[in-house]
């Protein structure tokens, strides 16, 4: 599916938590796709294409990402949150969720204190607890902080080619081969001016241990199937993480290790994504 295909399905949704930008497609048991930082809905696009024709998939936009406006509070508990209230709006008694980078933080926290609204739960590279932020990610962090970041931002939002020699450009095995249109629908929500670049400056800094740590006990007690699928050359989130959250949550049993993968593989190597959850679906 290309970046204008995908653009041109999406919605908006008013919630509790705001009106929320998101994309649908498919027939069937409801899936709910949670991109991180710095990307947005349309890095599932391709494993969406892939496993719509069993399952009704949601891919929704964070605040300040693809079509969903930013928010007073930025923290991940909050984004939580709006993925629920998105949920109760369209209705969703239940769903499959799927989480990446930030996004599985998100997730963890959705599991954690709503574990009745999931069918099952499946991470790809993202935070964990111990993890949050990584250690690797704290220079970005704290040049955030400093106000340094948004300026570099608002180039590389305004030149794909700067854009591939940024941080975001480390997620991908081949940063070469990702079109210009993809850094666009990237970038340009975050770093088209350098407002909304300072605004993505507040939501890093806003990344605290604390969120994550406030519903560990919890993912404790998780007993709804899970399954983690983890790109093995993603250094910042790497394999043991995923290990370690197969032996903290009772409903993780197997670990999928994507050779070669990085954080961003379910853009890369859509197929190999699309095997499992269909397989983790049993659909």
């Amino acid at each position: 599916m290309e970046i204008s295909e995908y653009t041109a399905r999406r919605q908006t949704l008013t919630t509790a938590s705001g009106d929320i930008a998101y994309t649908e497609s498919g027939a069937g048991p409801a899936a709910v796709f949670v991109h991180g930082l710095a990307t947005g809905g349309a890095l599932w696009r391709h494993v969406i294409e892939q496993v719509d024709g069993t399952t009704r998939c949601i891919a929704v936009d964070l605040p300040l990402h693809g079509g969903t406006a930013p928010r007073e509070d930025p923290s991940v508990t909050a984004m939580a949150q709006m993925i629920v209230d998105m949920c109760q709006g369209l209705g969703l008694d239940q769903i499959d969720l799927v989480g990446n980078d930030a996004g599985g933080v998100i997730a963890q926290i959705v599991a954690a204190r709503h574990p009745e609204l999931l069918r099952s739960l499946v991470l790809t590279n993202c935070d964990t607890e111990g993890n949050f932020p990584p250690p690797s990610f704290m220079p970005v962090i704290e040049a955030a902080a400093r106000g340094e970041l948004a300026p570099l931002l608002t180039v590389a939002a305004a030149h794909p080619d700067a854009a591939r020699m940024s941080p975001l450009a480390t997620g991908y095995e081949h940063p070469d081969k990702v079109p210009d249109e993809v850094w666009r629908e990237y970038l340009m929500p975050i770093g088209g001016t350098l407002e909304r670049a300072r605004l993505f400056e507040r939501m890093l800094t806003a990344l605290v241990p604390a969120e994550l740590d406030a519903v560990a006990g919890r993912l404790r007690h998780l007993d709804v199937p899970v399954l983690l699928v983890w790109g093995t050359a993603e250094e910042a989130l790497g394999l043991e993480w995923a290990y370690r959250l197969r032996d903290v949550i009772p409903g993780a049993r197997e670990v999928i290790e994507v050779d070669g993968g990085k954080l961003f593989f379910p853009e890369e190597r859509p197929g190999t994504l699309a095997v499992e959850l269909r397989r983790h679906w049993a659909r």
